[in-house]
């Protein structure tokens, strides 16, 4: 085993006091700007939502465009006559 893989395999995740401790550590350093980083994510989410919707949006009204410039598909009864009328083949 490389000495960095057994170096790495003696550290765990955090547990709950350690949580704890680093959240503070982190209220204590980013204590005064947290709102306003707050706000940014929620204005960025917001944002990012509203540029999903329209990009759903245009595939939308690409694809009904496509499916108006497509034919109509055969009438099932109209096929189903001309059969009748058509004399039968031998072979």
């Amino acid at each position: 085993m490389p000495h960095n893989l057994s170096v790495l395999a003696f550290f765990n995740m955090p547990g709950g006091w350690e949580w704890i401790i680093i959240g503070l550590f982190g209220l204590l350093l980013f204590g005064k700007r947290l709102p306003d980083v707050g706000k940014s994510l929620g204005r960025s989410i917001v944002e990012f939502k509203k540029g999903l919707k329209g990009v759903e949006e245009d595939i939308n009204t690409a694809v009904e465009s496509d499916n108006k410039d497509m034919l109509p598909p055969p009438n099932s009864s109209e096929s189903a006559e001309s059969k009748e009328t058509q004399p039968a083949q031998k072979g």
